[in-house]
């Protein structure tokens, strides 16, 4: 069972990585674009992922595929924002996010591959302080649940059908207009809005085969610590982030068990995430090079490698302090009103405008 779910993460990867090269899927993109040109083109296009993830989840649900809330999500936090303002700057400087930065490294990019090490390294660094921020984050939880219907007592699917009518309605009108249609004539080009599409099936397709949406960013951390514990291996061990494993789940209807953590250790972090990880950089790599585009050159500015491996550790200590990446909060959490992940999406606005503000009058 377990090999499966491997060979099968990693296809799922592939997919993943596949179409967000074919389509340049980058969630970066999206909110630097509203601060430096003001377009909200790629945002309209993140609304119809969250739209389409949200149907798909509470069909899975009402038809007893899935179980919601997913597990891991954790209740709303002050702190919450934090991360994900930390989060915002990051992945702008970085120009990629988590999974933004795997398929552009996946097709060659060298600013990529630095800020994939800074995500690594940020990523550890949170270890350093990790028990006094499980503290705080637990002491300004604002809530005990975790999604919005549990909060209000109210039917998820009453929820879910009120934002997807609402939504649903601005999205045909967006169709119509031709507005969620981006003007391309490279060879092999998606439109993003069959992409958001696609993405959307692949996220269910994580949700019935693990059960849960898509996660990578604790292999991050596992990554990060591995590589620590190469030079300093009994820091490491004292660590409390890697002697933990917080992942414990037993699947709700397949009956495996799974658990781990981010310790540099063989676990279920190793089954669910990384081949999911390996399997996008093989997916943008084979993307590439059908398309004839792969090619790796070192030929960058040091200006743009050094802001590329800084937002690299930004993003990559957001992640942990909210905890989770991006993928996991707007593919995931955001489809099924996750507070948490509500709070992580608002707290990008603005790190996305300070990153911009950044970007322009340092870097471009």
């Amino acid at each position: 069972m377990l090999l499966t779910i491997v060979i099968l993460s990693f296809f799922l990867g592939c997919a993943a990585g596949f179409i967000m090269h074919r389509s340049d899927f980058c969630m970066a993109g999206m909110f630097r674009d509203l601060f430096l040109f003001r377009s909200l083109a790629m945002l309209r296009v993140l609304l119809l992922l969250i739209v389409a993830s949200m149907v798909l989840f509470e069909l899975a649900r009402l038809f007893g595929l899935v179980r919601l809330p997913f597990p891991l999500f954790a209740p709303p936090s002050l702190v919450t924002p934090i991360g994900g303002a930390l989060f915002g700057v990051g992945m702008v400087l970085a120009g990629g996010c988590a999974i933004g930065t795997l398929y552009k490294m996946g097709a060659g990019s060298l600013p990529s591959l630095l800020a994939f090490v800074g995500l690594l390294a940020g990523s550890a660094f949170y270890a350093e302080f990790h028990p006094w921020w499980m503290q705080l984050s637990r002491a300004t939880r604002l809530a005990s649940q975790v999604s919005l219907p549990q909060m209000l007592g109210v039917s998820p699917t009453l929820a879910v059908a009120l934002f997807v009518v609402a939504a649903g309605c601005v999205l045909f009108r967006w169709f119509r207009a031709g507005k969620l249609d981006q003007p391309a004539f490279a060879e092999g080009y998606l439109q993003p809005w069959r992409a958001a599409l696609w993405l959307a099936l692949l996220g269910l397709g994580s949700a019935l085969l693990v059960g849960m949406p898509f996660g990578i960013t604790t292999a991050y951390a596992k990554m990060g610590g591995y590589l620590e514990s190469l030079a300093i291996p009994g820091h490491v061990a004292s660590l409390a982030y890697f002697i933990d494993e917080p992942f414990r789940f037993t699947h709700p209807f397949l009956g495996f068990s799974l658990q781990g953590g981010a310790g540099p250790r063989l676990d279920g972090i190793v089954v669910v995430q990384f081949p999911v990880v390996f399997g996008i950089l093989c997916g943008s790599a084979f993307s590439a090079a059908r398309l004839k585009e792969w090619k790796f050159s070192a030929k960058v500015p040091l200006k743009q490698c050094f802001w590329a491996l800084f937002g690299g550790m930004l993003m990559g200590l957001g992640a942990r302090l909210v905890p989770g990446c991006n993928v996991w909060h707007l593919m995931g959490g955001a489809p099924m009103l996750a507070g948490q992940s509500l709070l992580f999406i608002a707290a990008l606005f603005p790190g996305a405008w300070l990153g911009s503000r950044i970007l322009v009058k340092y870097v471009v």
